[in-house]
């Protein structure tokens, strides 16, 4: 089976750094599903206006595949500090056979006639918030979330459920965020804590691009301090 793209994503991480690890843990994260050409029919979208969710079948573009290595069958999750390994089919790792990513988001809002910033028609747009896509996303399919079959509260998690994950205190000082930056949506995704799993130096100042901005920031004892804003697109 041949699959190609019928979407891109469209999100204000134009890097992998600093995307939250699961959808949902940044609720009001932006982003936009916009068609390619052959796709963009209002008709394929109608009725999605009154579901809530979506699933997104998506490509781990940017994870590249080890020369030489072949299928790796464990894996390193960031919820075990980067050091313990399972199995990969037991792990949502990038790293897999095929680098097919599911995610599930809450729609925001459907464009069934939108533009693009020239005026020209890009057909149907999806906006979403929540999702954990890396601007340029490939898209594969995309189906509704339907409550019923997909929620299975009080399901066992593995080794998720005894390590909690610690979110951060974020701290940026009054002045310091542009006026067209969400200092909301910035909060929630610092409050992650964006560092690769294995790093601890609390002195160090990491950088991550969001948006049209360059985020640079410190982290010690649990706070995460943003210590400059600049724009770089």
């Amino acid at each position: 089976m041949q699959i190609e793209p019928i979407a891109y994503f469209h999100s204000p991480f134009p890097t992998k750094f600093g995307i939250p690890r699961q959808a949902g843990l940044a609720p009001d994260l932006p982003g936009r599903i916009v068609f390619e050409p052959g796709y963009r029919n209002p008709d394929a979208l109608r009725g999605l206006e009154d579901f809530d969710y979506i699933w997104i079948i998506w490509e781990f573009s940017q994870t590249g595949k080890v020369s030489g290595r072949g299928f790796q069958p464990t894996v390193r999750p960031p919820r075990l500090g980067g050091n313990e390994r399972v199995g990969v089919f037991a792990s949502r790792s990038p790293f897999r056979p095929n680098r097919l990513g599911l995610t599930s988001a809450r729609i925001g809002r459907i464009e069934f006639n939108a533009a693009d910033e020239k005026g020209q028609p890009v057909g149907p747009v999806i906006h979403v918030l929540g999702a954990d896509l890396m601007d340029g996303t490939p898209i594969f399919d995309i189906k509704p979330y339907v409550g019923y079959a997909d929620s299975h509260p009080g399901a066992k998690s593995g080794f998720v459920d005894s390590n909690a994950w610690k979110m951060l205190d974020v701290e940026i000082p009054e002045g310091l965020c542009p006026g067209d930056l969400d200092i909301k949506v910035l909060k929630e995704v610092l409050a992650q804590d964006p560092r690769p799993q294995y790093k601890e130096e609390s002195d160090q100042v990491y950088g991550m691009e969001f948006g049209r901005y360059d985020v640079r920031f410190t982290v010690r004892e649990g706070m995460l301090s943003v210590v400059s804003i600049s724009r770089v697109r």
